[in-house]
């Protein structure tokens, strides 16, 4: 597996995408809701990959739930970085099903994934359509709170 890590600006959350998929040829998806829009959001998952996301001060970290409230939106409050979005059950960053894509801006080595962007609106999905489709497509997610795992 390749390893690409990034995180926010500022160092409070480092993240850690585990894929054998080419970065050159992993879909890179552009979202099309208001949220993403709003950020120029580009990302990637790998349902055989892994995401550990690391967050040195929780209380740095914020989480931003919209519409259907499926996914916590992960974004520093320190320097206002979106760096991913997890989805499932409830708290979804509290439970070890949870699901999440990665968003490339975030990463250190963003270039490698030059896919042009394929754009994709879920608005007209329920919310179980929603759940299911995230539980099926989007990569399988660890949170580290208080310390890193690896630096970067």
């Amino acid at each position: 597996m390749t390893m690409h890590t990034g995180g926010c600006h500022c160092g409070n959350v480092r993240l850690a995408f585990s894929t054998e998929l080419d970065a050159s040829q992993i879909e890179v998806r552009a979202c099309q809701c208001s949220f993403c829009i709003r950020h120029g959001s580009r990302a990637v998952a790998d349902p055989n990959g892994r995401l550990i996301i690391s967050v040195k001060d929780d209380a740095l970290l914020q989480k931003y739930q919209f519409g259907l409230r499926t996914a916590d939106y992960l974004i520093c409050r320190d320097c206002g970085v979106y760096v991913a979005a997890i989805a499932g059950e409830d708290d979804a960053i509290a439970r070890d099903d949870a699901r999440a894509i990665v968003i490339i801006n975030a990463l250190d080595d963003r270039e490698r994934f030059n896919q042009a962007p394929v754009l994709v609106d879920f608005d007209a999905e329920s919310r179980a359509q929603r759940q299911a489709r995230r539980r099926t497509h989007w990569t399988p997610v660890e949170m580290n709170f208080g310390w890193f795992l690896f630096s970067g």
